[in-house]
């Protein structure tokens, strides 16, 4: 059959189709310019009718005689002020031109540059969330990175990802600590290195969210902690993972900032604290930061392998018992704390078989700080003497009933020569410095959410308190005062938690707490084996003999 002509209005037309279109697209756009404000103001009339609507039906019965009257109260006194009406007029047309406004659109998309980058990191976690049977799978080479990350990413000023949401499949084995480890490795390679990342894995919804955290502030130095009886203050970790907050200097200004609070006492499940970290990673800071506050409210004995005399301003100051550096007078110091835990323990089985409060130097804590026992290990090795660790085991084992506290703290070349018993009874952790996920995981016994950067400064690390999380946390500065590299600031700020210093007199409840003094004598007990006395630094060291009884 032939094909039938088309009209001749089609066929000769078309010009005069095109050209009549143009006109009335032109003659559109010129209206829609010329009547722009008008639209404008109309759709705010709209958005505000809306609103006042809304809020009609959400205000109650009993309510709307009232902002009916009040309405009315409002309007007769615009009718009767000069000019009234006009300037109401004009109000509502400003409000409505407000409201009906054009917003301009957020840029839609990352770009050129964060595509990319979103899909070679889309291809790198291709093998670890694809399975050959999957028939629909979400992650696929030359797939769309769209379906697994959404819109729930964010970049920084230089492009890189800064907040990412990853989308994975059900089967992914997301339990698995090894698999949740290689994809997190993944993005910590691809995002970029030299930052800390937080992974959040949501096994409900199965998905990952991925965040930079900001690096925590180094500028809070030692000073009084707004802290209970039996609260030590670790450091200071992000606002988000712990529930409090205590009021701090931070320079010259005050802020409230998130503390990581260890509790000693009877009633700890963590009394004993152990602290691990490489040369120069902070660990006699953390120490030096827990002697100050123990001396609150407590007496201290320091033991110090390194023998560096990071501790000698500690001497001679009430409530330090004994500071010690050598071998010799690190075994008597430590065999007096042991025969000291004994007769705690025997004193308050005593009153509470008598119906007696515990005597007050028995409720006094008594704090055993160890700094590198594994170097006085080695001397004693040397010279075929007792390792100072064996006389902790009474302490550690004993010490949460008698109020005794012991913190280790030590290198990571030295934990294999820890005693079984430190590494038993030292629930509270934390490791200082530059550290290898391993390294973190051997010593706290857990994976830390964050990746741990190579560069940190000292007092930076992460910390557990028994089965609790792993945190990051920043040790207070609290450096060596007679040291000739510590800036006058910092310095006088240990100074001033000193007791008997210049600073202490001006804190009310630091004086009260400071004033027990160091060597108090006791009634002597029945059993002639037990220590009578609690001597002082000096009884402490020069006669470790009359200490034993």
């Amino acid at each position: 059959m032939a094909r039938r002509p088309l009209p001749r209005i089609l066929r000769s037309g078309s010009a005069s189709i095109t050209r009549s279109r143009e006109m009335a697209r032109t003659a559109a756009d010129s209206a829609t310019d010329v009547l722009h404000p008008l639209i404008t103001v109309t759709r705010g009339l709209g958005l505000l009718a809306g609103a006042g609507r809304q809020r009609w039906a959400a205000t109650p019965m009993d309510r709307r005689g009232h902002v009916l009257f009040l309405a009315a109260a409002c309007v007769l006194v615009v009718a009767l002020i000069p000019y009234g009406p006009l300037l109401a007029l004009v109000t509502v047309m400003g409000a409505a031109a407000w409201r009906g406004r054009e917003r301009t659109p957020a840029g839609a998309g990352p770009g050129e540059a964060g595509a990319a980058r979103l899909q070679s990191l889309y291809e790198a976690l291709v093998p670890h969330f694809c399975a050959a049977e999957d028939p629909d799978p979400l992650f696929s080479h030359g797939g769309d990175w769209e379906k697994a990350f959404g819109t729930s990413y964010a970049f920084d000023g230089d492009g890189r990802l800064t907040r990412l949401r990853v989308d994975y499949p059900a089967y992914f084995p997301d339990g698995d600590p090894a698999s949740r480890a290689r994809v997190e490795h993944v993005l910590h390679a691809k995002c970029g290195r030299g930052r800390e990342y937080h992974f959040a894995w949501n096994e409900e919804d199965n998905h990952l969210l991925m965040t930079v955290l900001d690096a925590l502030p180094t500028t809070i130095a030692a000073q009084r902690f707004v802290t209970a009886p039996g609260e030590t203050v670790l450091g200071f970790t992000d606002a988000d993972a712990v529930r409090r907050t205590v009021p701090v200097r931070d320079g010259d200004a005050t802020r409230d900032a998130s503390p990581v609070v260890w509790r000693t006492g009877a009633r700890s499940t963590e009394p004993h604290l152990l602290v691990v970290g490489h040369p120069g990673s902070g660990t006699t800071t953390l120490v030096r930061s827990l002697a100050l506050q123990a001396l609150q409210n407590g007496d201290v004995l320091v033991v110090e392998g390194g023998g560096h005399g990071e501790y000698g301003f500690l001497t001679g100051r009430e409530g330090v018992l004994a500071v010690e550096c050598g071998l010799a007078g690190a075994l008597a110091t430590l065999e007096w704390a042991s025969h000291e835990t004994e007769r705690r323990l025997i004193a308050t089985d005593r009153a509470r078989a008598a119906g007696h409060p515990e005597p007050e130097d028995v409720r006094r804590p008594l704090w055993i700080l160890l700094d590198r026992p594994s170097a006085l290990g080695h001397l004693a090795a040397a010279d075929g003497g007792r390792d100072p660790q064996e006389l902790l085991q009474v302490p550690l084992r004993h010490g949460r009933a008698a109020g005794v506290t012991v913190v280790v703290a030590d290198h990571f070349d030295a934990l294999d020569a820890l005693s079984d018993a430190v590494r038993t009874h030292t629930r509270a952790r934390a490791v200082l410095g530059p550290a290898t996920l391993e390294e973190v995981e051997a010593v706290l016994g857990g994976r830390p959410p964050t990746t741990p950067t190579p560069d940190v400064p000292p007092g930076r690390g992460y910390t557990r308190l028994g089965t609790g999380p792993v945190l990051r946390f920043q040790v207070p500065a609290t450096p060596d005062p007679y040291d000739d590299a510590t800036g006058e600031a910092h310095r006088q700020a240990v100074l001033d938690l000193l007791p008997g210093a210049p600073g202490a007199a001006a804190d009310e409840p630091a004086k009260d707490l400071g004033a027990a003094p160091a060597a108090v004598e006791r009634d002597a007990p029945e059993d002639d084996a037990v220590p009578a006395t609690r001597p002082d630094a000096g009884t402490l060291v020069a006669a470790p003999a009359a200490a034993e009884g």
